[in-house]
């Protein structure tokens, strides 16, 4: 009978292991994303830095 291969069966846990953590660290940085308001993004048209920064006069 063949000896079990008690290392290679721990590697497999560990790369199981860590692809769980990388999928769920991933979920958590979309989430994280999708919370945030991205104002960069969603310019609006035909507006000016300079017309913002004039009104404090």
């Amino acid at each position: 009978m063949a000896k079990p291969n008690y290392a290679f069966e721990k590697r497999q846990k560990e790369i199981a292991k860590k692809k769980k953590k990388e999928e769920k660290r991933l979920l958590k940085a979309a989430a994280a994303d999708e919370s945030q308001p991205q104002d960069d993004d969603q310019l609006t048209p035909g507006r000016d830095d300079k017309a913002a920064t004039n009104n404090d006069t």
